[in-house]
């Protein structure tokens, strides 16, 4: 790799998560030196109405600030064309992913054992507290996911996972919201790419609200799932 080559671009998007935000930053830019990675942080400010983008300036690292409010799907996509790592990362804001975990999740990537790395809550062997609800949706895109693609994953909307960057060059994403994952992960495994999970920590809010309406979101979610398949 050329010195000047950045290895890994680490994508957070954020809404309102002013609490958790500055904390996510920090362990991320910890762990990443102490790996001695050459890296990129970019957090997507999806327009917070609170402290959020005002702490984010503060980190050192690159912030992007959305002129409107448009949803995790958009802010992704944003922070993807702006990256310029061989690999690329995106972890939650809100606390519930470990950023201690980052290496964990790119080492077989390193080794050339897979293309697509996503972190599991439900391989764990720690129980999760997700809501019951929540938990049935999961398991229905799963089953759904895996008739289309041929593609076995236990948490298909986990948002911590890393990936070559060339996955997401040649693929067209259009997702606004929390679908993105799904899409994302049917749009790889049709063109072939590698697949894999590993099992992650999670860690449940205790402060706030998430943003994800079970109904709508749901909808959206089956939705991209079936478009994506469909689509070239």
């Amino acid at each position: 790799m050329d010195k000047d080559e950045i290895l890994l671009s680490v994508i957070i998007p954020v809404f309102n998560e002013e609490l958790s935000i500055g904390n996510i930053i920090d362990r991320t830019k910890l762990v990443l030196e102490k790996e001695d990675f050459r890296y990129e942080i970019i957090v997507v400010d999806d327009l917070s109405s609170d402290q959020s983008l005002a702490l984010s300036l503060k980190k050192g690292v690159r912030v992007l600030s959305l002129k409107s409010h448009v949803g995790k799907g958009c802010a992704l996509r944003v922070g993807f064309t702006k990256s310029k790592g061989k690999f690329v990362a995106t972890i939650d804001s809100d606390g519930s992913h470990r950023p201690e975990e980052l290496p964990l999740l790119i080492a077989p990537i390193l080794a050339k054992e897979t293309d697509l790395v996503i972190g599991s809550r439900y391989l764990n062997n720690k129980s999760v507290k997700v809501k019951r609800f929540n938990v049935l949706g999961v398991r229905l895109f799963n089953y759904l996911i895996q008739f289309l693609v041929k593609n076995r994953v236990s948490d298909s909307q986990s948002g911590y996972r890393i990936m070559k960057a060339e996955i997401l060059k040649n693929m067209k994403l259009q997702s606004v919201g929390y679908e993105i994952e799904s899409e994302m992960l049917v749009k790889t495994a049709k063109m072939r790419y590698r697949i894999k999970e590993l099992p992650i920590s999670f860690d449940q809010r205790t402060y706030g609200k998430s943003s994800l309406d079970p109904i709508v979101d749901g909808f959206r979610i089956l939705m991209s799932i079936l478009l994506a398949y469909i689509q070239d």
